[in-house]
């Protein structure tokens, strides 16, 4: 059975980086997902690809795969340059501000 090690990126819809601090241990899923003909929806009955199990480190989750004897891939995240700027959204809010503020 193999596993896929990742540490989560951000999501879109928020600038703050919550959930991504901890790295992810996710199985593959080994069965197929099929489609009810009646209802429509979609299930499996592979129940290993619903779990995530989080880790503080990447050294700790290679030891768990290690120890259950799992084939795993460890995808390093890719770093990014923060975006700061000079003048941003907290500068609407500063006490030292020499005109006043106004749309």
């Amino acid at each position: 059975m193999s596993v896929k090690i990742y540490k989560p990126a951000k999501t879109a819809m928020s600038s703050g980086s919550a959930n991504t601090k901890s790295w992810v241990l996710e199985f593959s899923p080994s069965a197929a997902r099929e489609v009810d003909p009646l209802m429509g929806w979609t299930s499996s009955v592979d129940t290993q690809s619903q779990i995530k199990l989080k880790f503080s480190s990447k050294a700790a989750a290679i030891d768990y795969a290690r120890s259950k004897g799992l084939e795993f891939v460890v995808l390093d995240p890719q770093k990014r340059r923060p975006n700061i700027r000079k003048k941003g959204y907290g500068e609407n809010f500063a006490t030292n501000r020499r005109t006043v503020w106004t749309h």
